[in-house]
């Protein structure tokens, strides 16, 4: 007799895991709550779906327990990734390590999911929201509104509530906590960070490259170097997202969070001195401030010097501009959470320590990674390590 399982979710994990699940033989049945599944995928990497990166370490993946992303990345990584998609037709280009569909289309990926599937003839059932999941002896009972399904495993990957698109939500925190499991708060991760002050409006869409410092209680924690975008709230940008799941969490226990920019990294600060001299020697009729046309955008150039600045004081806000946190962006504006299930509760195959057959994948469990791929790897990873493991 086929072995039963029912998928909760149509994202990027619980596709992985109901392709795996059904090349084994198993009698595959995916609920997702949407119209049709895939609708997070469709928006990833602004809709070029950024697959997987093959600079992969372990620090890139966060969480309570760092090392068992880690184990569960080695049992499907990135190049079996790139394998995986290259049989289902997809050809992928790298750039610089961030491997894409070489149509630069998320659709063009979640087709030849569906594709697969189909062709493994899994059930996909849509506008199924699921109310409960219990489960009787050996028999797991998956409740929605229209229906009850009968299965032998129950694979959880319907997410967590990062993103404005429709079907984001924390059921799969209910499902663990209503099974004794231990949940870590979500909260939103790869995200805007919103500054403290009112003057914010000053520097409102200017875009630089620089390098932006994470700095909790007083201690350097962290940096990233990128296109920084400034806002009217705060900052954003690829280096922003990269500190903001530290940010936010510093913020929840009480610390206080501040953000340096240094506006030209490739200048150490004596350097710098020694530069804005010269400007001010060639020009010695320019003001301070006209002195640093054409070298910072025009907006920050009254914020990093004051009429009454001198050059010394310029050096420090240029290498050093304090933006102090009170916040971030809604989990709405988030692309991805830290949080949900503990990993100190599930095996290195998803599979709950607490109740045999039930697993949780992909942002369903407490792992979130680095922008570049890493989430959708972690995806591929834990959804193939579940629904492997449950068909055996």
């Amino acid at each position: 007799m086929k072995k039963r399982i029912v998928i909760i979710g149509g994202g990027a994990s619980g596709l992985m895991a109901a392709i795996q699940a059904a090349r084994g033989g198993a009698s595959v049945t995916l609920l997702e709550r949407n119209e049709k599944p895939g609708k997070k995928l469709l928006a990833t990497g602004n809709g070029r779906c950024n697959l997987t990166n093959l600079l992969q370490k372990e620090s890139c993946y966060h969480g309570d327990q760092r090392e068992f992303a880690w184990k569960v990345i080695g049992g499907f990584p990135a190049d079996r990734t790139i394998a995986f998609f290259s049989s289902l037709g997809i050809y992928t280009k790298n750039r610089d390590g961030w491997i894409y569909p070489n149509s630069d289309q998320a659709a063009s990926v979640l087709q030849v999911l569906l594709m697969e599937a189909s062709s493994l003839k899994v059930k996909m059932k849509t506008r199924e929201a699921v109310r409960s999941v219990k489960k009787v002896g050996c028999t797991f009972l998956t409740e929605t509104e229209t229906w009850k399904y009968e299965s032998d495993a129950v694979i959880v990957a319907c997410g967590s509530p990062a993103s404005s698109i429709e079907g984001a939500s924390d059921t799969a925190c209910a499902i663990a906590e209503s099974f004794g499991h231990t949940v870590i708060p979500f909260r939103p991760a790869l995200v805007p960070l919103r500054g403290q002050g009112s003057w914010f409006s000053k520097w409102a869409g200017v875009r630089i490259s620089a390098s932006a410092t994470l700095i909790l209680a007083g201690a350097d924690a962290r940096t990233e170097t990128g296109e920084i975008q400034l806002t009217d709230y705060g900052i954003s940008g690829i280096p922003v997202f990269q500190l903001s799941r530290f940010a936010v969490r510093a913020l929840d226990e009480g610390c206080s969070v501040l953000v340096r920019l240094d506006f030209l990294p490739g200048y150490e600060r004596e350097n710098l001195h020694t530069y804005l001299e010269w400007r001010r020697e060639q020009c010695p009729y320019k003001t301070l401030q006209q002195s640093l046309i054409g070298l910072v955008p025009d907006r920050l150039i009254p914020l990093v010097a004051s009429a009454e600045a001198d050059i010394p004081q310029t050096v420090s806000f240029l290498k050093g501009f304090p933006v102090g946190i009170r916040g971030a962006a809604s989990l709405a504006q988030a692309q991805v959470c830290s949080g949900g299930v503990s990993t100190a509760e599930l095996t290195e195959h998803l599979e709950s320590m607490k109740i045999p057959g039930l697993y949780f994948v992909g942002e369903a469990v407490d792992v979130d990674g680095s922008c570049g791929g890493y989430n959708l790897q972690w995806a591929w990873s834990s959804g193939a390590a579940a629904g492997i493991h449950s068909r055996e």
